[in-house]
């Protein structure tokens, strides 16, 4: 479905940012649902739920999932502090900030430079992804434990909206306010 997606929403000619909803499971063996409709039963049983629904809800939120559930078109979302949806666009959009290596806002950051440069968020309504369970990373193992690596995220993230200011100005105060709401 996303392939045929892309050509219709022309993704090639246009600033989108395709949103694949993405749901998880707490269980290691799954049988994937192959539509829409059985994903949608087993949200409703519990065996799926909303991607971290558990621990993280603002990072997927803004893909309204309430709305997804009975959506048959594309439909369009609003950036949103925090928001770090799976998305499909084109080759030559912003790529990832290189400061955000290991855990902890790069697909954060590159939500909000996509929203900077005016692209439009359409939220697909049959496509999804299901994040399996897996032992933490490295990485987030580190955040976790480590004071200091909090410390630099801190900093770095700092950094980068201090660099959306100075490239995009007035526009992108939005970036700043609401990290401090």
């Amino acid at each position: 479905f996303a392939r045929k997606s892309v050509i219709q929403l022309d993704l090639a000619n246009t600033k989108k940012a395709l949103i694949v909803p993405a749901f998880e499971t707490l269980r290691y063996r799954l049988s994937f649902p192959k539509s829409k409709a059985e994903l949608l039963s087993m949200l409703d049983m519990g065996t799926l739920f909303t991607f971290r629904y558990h621990v993280w809800t603002k990072g997927h939120a803004p893909t309204n999932f309430a709305k997804w559930r009975t959506a048959t078109t594309p439909y369009r979302v609003e950036w949103e502090a925090d928001f770090e949806p799976y998305v499909v666009v084109r080759k030559d959009c912003p790529e990832y900030d290189r400061r955000f290596v290991g855990f902890g806002w790069n697909k954060v950051a590159h939500i909000m430079e996509l929203d900077a440069q005016e692209y439009e968020f359409t939220v697909l309504p049959n496509a999804y992804m299901i994040h399996m369970p897996h032992a933490p990373s490295f990485d987030i193992t580190k955040f976790r434990s480590n004071k200091q690596y909090r410390i630099c995220l801190k900093t770095l993230k700092e950094e980068f909206q201090q660099d959306m200011s100075r490239h995009y100005g007035f526009a992108a105060l939005k970036y700043l306010t609401a990290e401090n709401n």
